[in-house]
Formats: structure tokens, sequence, C-alpha cells
């Protein structure tokens, strides 16, 4: 085989880390929440299919409709993006710095077409990789619905129809800390307090997003909350290759 042929297309599941470039590697974090602010302004056909959805849900927590409806945002069919949130490794003056920017909007087709054209532009080549904390699960999922609902074309690395599982090129953090255990789930949070990945105190999570974005309409805070959450991927990455991390100052926004 080439010495120039992509980890992914070993014969392997997955690759070792130490066999990625980190340089390689465009981190990403999403936020969704629920594409009306409450339950009844949904039309009579949508409504339906929430209390279908939601049965299982309401009875296990024991809450009514319209309470329900405010975790609409995890579900592709019934939430959207607001925002993504993008990070990436290069050098400047000898030293590594992660350079992170976002596209955010109420307008979701704005924020899906310009994220998929970054993919596209920038990242369309065959060593390119994505990186997330339960992406797998969640945030490559989500956005392949939301853009399909939107009618806009995947692009390359988020087009998995017909691959092999180890021509797949995605990367989740949460997924590499469980080893081999299927039932573990480890928060963003928890994986950066065990590493000592410095986090924001004063910030939102994410159960407030969607108080945040309808209530306060502060998309802004939204946007910041996402970036930071990418730099904190990105660190935990580091971590686990055993490697030095990132100081503050070598994260910048741009």
């Amino acid at each position: 085989m080439p010495a120039s042929q992509p980890a992914f297309f070993l014969k392997q599941p997955t690759p070792m880390l130490e066999q990625i470039n980190s340089e390689e590697i465009l981190f990403l974090d999403i936020e969704t929440v629920p594409q009306s602010a409450e339950f009844n302004q949904l039309d009579e056909t949508t409504q339906s299919l929430w209390m279908e959805k939601s049965r299982f849900i309401r009875e296990r927590q024991n809450i009514e409709l319209d309470e329900s409806y405010q975790q609409a945002g995890i579900y592709a069919e019934f939430g959207k993006i607001i925002c993504i949130s993008v990070g990436y490794f290069s050098s400047s003056f000898g030293k590594r710095v992660l350079r992170v920017t976002s596209f955010y909007n109420d307008d979701e087709t704005i924020v899906l077409q310009e994220f998929a054209d970054l993919l596209t532009n920038h990242h369309n080549n065959p060593f390119r990789i994505l990186c997330a904390h339960n992406g797998k699960e969640f945030d490559f999922p989500y956005l392949c619905r939301r853009m399909l609902v939107h009618r806009i074309a995947l692009p390359t690395l988020l087009d998995l129809a017909g691959k092999k599982p180890w021509e797949i090129p995605h990367l989740d953090t949460m997924e590499l800390w469980k080893f081999g255990d299927f039932k573990h789930y480890t928060s963003l949070k928890l994986l950066a307090n065990i590493f000592g990945i410095p986090t924001p105190k004063d910030d939102i999570d994410g159960s407030q997003v969607r108080t945040v974005y309808y209530q306060d309409q502060n998309l802004e805070r939204i946007m910041l909350y996402c970036q930071k959450d990418v730099a904190t991927v990105a660190q935990i990455y580091l971590a686990y290759r055993n490697e030095k991390l990132l100081d503050p100052s070598d994260i910048i926004n741009v």
C-alpha cells in the first residue's frame, strides 16, 4: 500500500491516534433548539407527530406535553441547528495554536450552507477528519439529516453511504474514552475536569441553550459557548495523545 494512503484506508476498524496528522482534523460542535419556541406554535400535523414521538419521554419523566417539547431540539426531525463552531490546529511563530470560527444564524439554511461550503471548498481531501464529542451519535447524523431537509448536498466528509467502517473519516472523543465499553457515557465537562482542562465556570450549559435563544434572544452568547466546547474537544484530543495542552492564549477566535 502506498505510504501516502490515508490512515483511514488501512484495514483496521479505526486508525490509531498516532497515525493521524493532527492538523488534518476539523473539530466541531453544534448547538440546536426546537424549531418553535413553544409547542402550541406548531402546526397541527407536527403537534400530532410530537405527541407520538414524546409519549415515552412524558411517561418516563412524568411531564406534560408542553414541557416535553423543550427537549425537541435534540431530535433532527423537530429541531434546528443555530450554530456550528469549528476549530483546527496550525502553527504560529513555531508553536501550535487552535483557530476557531463559527457559523451562526436564525436561518438554519444559511448556517448549514456556509458549513457545507467550508467542507467542500477547504476540506475536500481524503486526509481530512471530523472530530466531535458524541459526534457519531449526535453531531454528524444531525448535520446530515438537517442538510437533507434543506436540500443541501452532503459534503464528502459527511456522506457515508457505501463506506466501510475504516473508511469513515470521523473521530469521537466520547467513543475513544469508552475503550470498548458500550454502556459508558462521559460528558465533555467531566473529561475536561479529570484532564485538568480549564473551562469557564460562569457560562451556560447545553440545557440552557433553548432559553438563551428564545427568551433572551442572545445567539451571540450561544456561539461563544459553542466555540469553547470546540476548544475543549481539541484539548481532550491532545490529552488522549499524551501531548501538551494548549494555553488559553493559544486558542484564537477568527
